[in-house]
């Protein structure tokens, strides 16, 4: 077990490069279970959850090679079971996206239920009524492990029902794109992940239409091929800089950010006060940051909330949560979406933030708070609130602890050595 020891105070300035997208990494790496033919990938972030999925892929008996930092050679000729170990699969929530491509390559998949963040319930529903689309038969064993199989998966129509969900969609595709006849998926996600797997498969072979778009066509194919792919900036891990530069009161620049992905960002970033430029692939984020509160019209209190994309992540709730601590005014804060999201805020209370928990989906924050450093230290509930309270922490007066800091490695990359670069007091220590 480790934690980090942060001390505050310390403008963030310097350079340094976006991270590959986490959420695009732990499904492309499963998705070379489709082909027996080699793969490269390039730009995989080294975090926690990738190295796990990369041990689950080894135990099922295919090849994985490092080539290089970032880049890895898959190789899926021979995949000696069907059954995922069960300790690796629950460590973490991708895990259930191993369904799609098992099935598709093998006709069939043993794996327990995923692990993962505990921002709230993130039911399994849309995922299994769209295997059963193409035919795959489900059987949910003492409620704690899934039994899929199928005899031939056959193209068909799916609409996602409750939600757009992002796993379920990717799952679905991989499943598809072996299916003899077209599948339509209907209120598909479009996330830039989503995309990224879907140009990645076409590159291997896949026949899909409409990337990017709500309604996808999967015209099947007998087999993929090898290929090589980059996947694109970690627009989370990019969020979460801006978001500690600001705060900070520093200027930073990140090379290969993807701006492009960021519209959506940068439009509730400025509602808290937050600005940056773009030049050409890169983020500046200038010093002397407004962080100010943009009322709604007639003076209410303006509020923020997540929406699927191209709406504002949700994912960056957390991060949001603290920048508001630091811009002058007030703002409602409703993460309509995950009910256990906000229950990190007690730590940045204890701080010094003022923050009413109105209930589990929403927050309210007046700022701006000078927040001081918590000595004898706060958790890592998940990814996304074990990074918000790194933010709080570097911009904190005096120096803080924050526990059970794997959560953090889960999803951002070698995030103190980063953050180092840029000025902060931030050490990793063994507990």
């Amino acid at each position: 077990m480790s934690k980090f020891v942060i001390e505050g105070g310390y403008p963030l300035k310097g350079t340094i490069t976006a991270s590959g997208n986490k959420n695009a990494a732990l499904k492309l790496l499963p998705a070379c279970l489709l082909t027996d033919e080699p793969v490269i990938l390039h730009n995989i972030p080294d975090i926690r959850d990738v190295r796990n999925t990369i041990l689950i892929l080894r135990d099922l008996g295919v090849e994985v090679t490092e080539l290089r930092p970032g880049s890895w050679r898959v190789h899926a000729q021979n995949i000696r079971k069907t059954e995922l170990d069960s300790i690796l699969a629950a460590r973490t929530r991708a895990s259930f996206v191993f369904s799609g491509p098992m099935i598709a390559r093998m006709g069939q998949v043993t794996l327990p239920l995923p692990g993962g963040d505990v921002i709230g319930g993130r039911p399994l529903d849309t995922h299994v009524q769209g295997l059963k689309a193409l035919g795959v038969q489900v059987e949910l064993v003492n409620r704690g492990i899934f039994r899929m199989h199928t005899n031939q998966l056959q193209g068909a129509g799916y609409l996602l029902q409750a939600e757009a969900s992002v796993t379920a969609t990717e799952n679905v595709i991989m499943a598809a794109v072996l299916a003899p006849g077209e599948t339509i998926i209907d209120n598909a996600a479009s996330e830039p992940h989503v995309r990224d797997l879907c140009y990645f498969l076409n590159q291997l072979g896949a026949k899909i239409e409409g990337i990017g778009t709500n309604r996808l066509h999967i015209q099947g194919v007998e087999r993929l091929s090898g290929g090589e792919y980059t996947i694109g900036a970690d627009f989370m891990e990019v969020g979460s800089f801006i978001g500690a530069a600001a705060i900070t009161g520093g200027e930073i620049r990140i090379k290969n950010a993807d701006p492009h992905n960021l519209a959506m960002i940068r439009l509730v970033y400025e509602k808290l006060g937050v600005v940056w430029e773009v030049d050409g692939n890169d983020v500046i984020v200038p010093a002397n940051q407004p962080l100010r509160i943009q009322p709604a019209l007639s003076g209410r209190i303006p509020e923020i909330k997540p929406m699927p994309w191209p709406g504002f992540p949700p994912d960056l709730m957390s991060i949001a949560v603290v920048i508001a601590t630091q811009s002058e005014g007030s703002v409602l804060l409703h993460d309509w979406m995950y009910e256990s999201r906000f229950f990190f805020v007690d730590n940045l209370t204890f701080m010094g933030a003022r923050i009413v928990l109105c209930d589990p989906h929403r927050v309210i924050v007046q700022g701006r708070s000078q927040l001081y450093a918590s000595p004898h230290g706060v958790p890592s509930p998940d990814i996304r609130a074990g990074m918000a309270m790194v933010l709080a922490a570097l911009c904190a007066e005096g120096t803080s602890t924050i526990h059970n800091i794997r959560q953090i490695d889960r999803g951002y990359e070698r995030i103190e050595y980063k953050l180092q670069a840029l000025g902060a007091k931030i050490e990793r220590v063994d507990e």
